[in-house]
Parts: structure tokens; C-alpha cells; sequence
């Protein structure tokens, strides 16, 4: 079956009414038969008809054995860096989420968990970071924001090979796009905020694992921690993944023709898209994803943060605002939103220049996307020049 009659036909039908809707089971806890007997739940934070849903949904989607649904993707990520202990070391994509180095570094360095960054695209760089002391690979692919694409399958070989983990936040593609599972990955992360919701109307995290005892060992954090979705978001979600696989089609649609426009403006150095036959790792990545995603970064010929922001500040249809994956545009600045947490020299080694704009593409008429994006290129510059020529008057 197609992607999206799968998708359609995971979603099951309430065995009590008949209803097509998965029901809220809006509750905190369930009335028992006898202390002890009761019919699969007895309190809501342990477990969830709703929750339930998405979890058996989204386990099905990544092809694997058992999903847990977060209040975050923060959370999310949370609860597999649980699996640690102090002494553990993590090895992790250089070009990280923002959200994700500040939890490494500033919550988990102190608890004795360290990390090392790598360039993920070459996975000889992973190999290499490998020590005893290794029980974690972390990568995104594609990354945030620069999008790189890194090799799944070879990096899941050399986990296995070295007895240590591999997690994808697979939240940039989603389960539409690749499977992260299928090449290797030991467990999966989303934030469900993004393309699987897709509406930019709630905070979700969710986890694949690819066995049962991983399972078991995410299940257990889930409980003990509390961090857990509620029924109506999760009921959101579910009906965000309803329309997922058209939703990619169109975002990717989209953003590989504005992709293409972007690398035609004399003011742009770099188009990174993976998309594009210039993307590093571009063969890699068309054999991994389905659909090269809505997510379209660029930097400026002249790294200038305030052209940049001139930039996104002059836009109409693109909305400044944090986050991604919505069906309406979005833009941002990494360096003063999403990624500034992270030290301006890791930042810049990652590629994200304080010029840098990421694109969050929805699923407008693409005619309309890129004229925005002249418009405010063009004002931006016309701005840019008269400052300049005041200046050397």
C-alpha cells in the first residue's frame, strides 16, 4: 500500500461506538473491577486510549516496535538521554538543534554525560569519535538548519559494530519522507510540533525504538518522568498525520522551486537544500529520502546580520517566528532565535553564519512565495546600498 493509505488505515476505528475519530479520552484515571483489575489503564499519566493511538500510529509509521508520545520534542530527547549514566559519552552531529545542545550541555555535561560534535556527513568522522566510553550516536539528517545530510546506513553499521546506539530526530523529513529504522537506527525522536501535527497549533515529542526492550527501557522513563501529551494534543496529532504525506509532497514541492529561484540571487552565497545536485551528500540523500522536505536555508554574499534581518523582517507571506513545519510559511534568523544558545564559534564551524536565513516552506501557491522572497531581497538591498554610499560620501 501507498504511504498515505497506510497512514489512513493506522488509524483505527473506536472498537466501543464505531466512531472513525479516535475518541479524547479526556480522564486522569479509570475506574478498576477489583484493585488491580481494570481494562488495560488505571491512571492517565501511565497510560492513555488517545496517547495510545498516536503512540501504536507513529511506531507504525517509522517501522518500529513501540512509540512513546512527549509533551515536547524536548522531552522527547530528554527521556533517551535517560538511558545514560554519568560517564557515558555521547557522540553528536555538529550541526545540532539548538533546543538539544543547550539540554546536552547545560543540564546533562553536569550529571558527568559528555559530548563530542562531529561532521556527520563524512562517517569516518563518527568512527573516529568512537571511544569505550561511547554509548550514543545523535544525529538529525536532514540537520537544522544547514541541512545536512548524513549517511544512515553507514553510520547504524558502525554503531552496531561498536555496541553503542544510534538515535535520528528524524523531524525534518518525517516517516512520508524516510525511515531512519530501515537503515539502522536503534531509536527514533520527533518533535510532533512540526511536519507530523503540521498546523503550528501545538508542542509534541515522540520516540520510536526498534526493539521491544528499548521499548520497555523509553516506556519506563515516560512513566517516572510524567512528561507526557495530553489526550487532545495527541488527538491533534493524529490528525496532523491524516494529511502528512500530502502535506511533504507539497512543502518539498515547493521548496525544492524556491530552492532553485534562491540560487539565481546575486545578493546569496550559499542555497543549502537537498534538493539541489550541489548539496553535499545529495546522492545519499535521494536515496534515503522520499521527498526532500520543506525546510530551504541561504546565507548572504556579505555577512551581515543586520541585512539579514532586513531580510526577514521585509517579508509578507514568510511570518518571522520560531519554529517550522506549519502549513504556513515561516522564516527566521538562527543566530538571534533558534541557534542562539550555541557559542558563535561552534555556530559559525557549523556553517551557521550570522546572515544565515532559514525558510520554513508551506504549501501557498508557490508563485506567490517567491515573489515574496524578491520583494524583501530586493528592498533589503536598495537599503543596504544607500547606507553604503552615505557611508563613503
Amino acid at each position: 500500500m501507498s504511504e498515505q493509505t497506510t497512514i489512513l488505515h493506522s488509524i483505527p476505528v473506536d472498537e466501543l461506538t464505531g466512531a472513525i475519530s479516535v475518541p479524547i479520552y479526556q480522564t486522569s484515571t479509570y475506574v478498576q473491577d477489583a484493585p488491580g483489575v481494570n481494562k488495560g489503564y488505571d491512571y492517565a499519566r501511565s497510560n492513555n486510549p488517545t496517547r495510545k493511538a498516536l503512540e501504536d500510529l507513529i511506531a507504525k509509521l517509522e517501522n518500529g516496535t513501540n512509540g512513546y508520545a512527549f509533551a515536547s520534542g524536548l522531552a522527547a530527547i530528554d527521556a533517551v538521554i535517560k538511558l545514560l549514566q554519568a560517564g557515558d559519552e555521547i557522540v553528536a552531529v555538529d550541526d545540532i538543534y539548538g533546543g538539544a545542545f543547550r539540554l546536552f550541555t547545560h543540564v546533562y555535561e553536569k550529571f558527568g554525560i559528555t559530548v563530542t560534535y562531529v561532521d556527520t556527513t563524512d562517517a569516518e568522522n563518527v568512527l573516529n569519535a568512537i571511544t569505550p566510553k561511547t554509548k550514543l550516536i545523535w544525529i538529525e539528517s536532514p540537520t537544522n538548519p544547514t541541512l545536512k545530510i548524513s549517511d544512515i546506513e553507514a553510520i547504524g553499521k558502525i554503531a552496531k559494530a561498536s555496541n553503542v546506539l544510534l538515535c535520528v530526530d528524524n523531524t525534518f523529513a518525517s516517516p512520508a519522507a524516510q525511515k531512519p529504522i530501515n537503515y539502522g537506527a536503534d531509536i527514533v525522536v520527533h518533535s510532533a510540533t512540526k511536519y507530523l501535527a503540521g498546523h503550528s497549533d501545538l508542542i509534541a515529542g515522540l520516540v520510536v525504538t526498534a526493539t521491544p526492550e528499548l521499548g520497555e527501557k523509553i516506556k519506563f522513563i515516560q512513566n517516572a518522568s510524567g512528561a507526557i501529551l495530553a489526550p487532545f494534543d495527541s488527538w491533534l496529532v493524529i490528525r496532523g498525520i491524516e494529511t502528512l504525506s500530502l502535506r511533504i509532497k507539497q512543502h518539498s514541492e515547493n521548496a525544492q522551486a524556491i530552492a532553485e529561484f534562491l540560487t539565481t540571487q546575486p545578493l546569496i552565497k550559499n542555497v543549502y537544500y537537498p534538493g539541489l545536485p550541489t548539496h553535499k551528500n545529495h546522492a545519499i540523500a535521494a536515496e534515503q529520502l522520499k521527498y526532500f522536505g520543506g525546510v530551504v536555508t541561504f546565507d548572504l554574499k556579505i555577512d551581515d546580520k543586520q541585512l539579514a534581518t532586513d531580510i526577514v523582517s521585509n517579508t509578507k507571506l514568510f511570518k518571522l517566528a520560531e519554529s517550522l513545519g506549519g502549513v504556513k510559511s515561516l522564516l527566521c534568523l538562527p543566530c538571534e532565535m533558534t541557534h542562539k544558545s550555541i557559542p558563535v564559534e561552534k555556530r559559525y564551524a557549523a556553517g551557521v553564519t550570522d546572515s544565515l536565513i532559514r525558510l520554513s516552506v508551506g504549501i501557498e501557491d508557490v508563485e506567490d512565495l517567491i515573489a515574496d522572497l524578491q520583494q524583501a531581497i530586493e528592498l533589503a538591498t536598495k537599503n543596504h546600498n544607500a547606507k553604503q554610499q552615505v557611508f563613503t560620501a
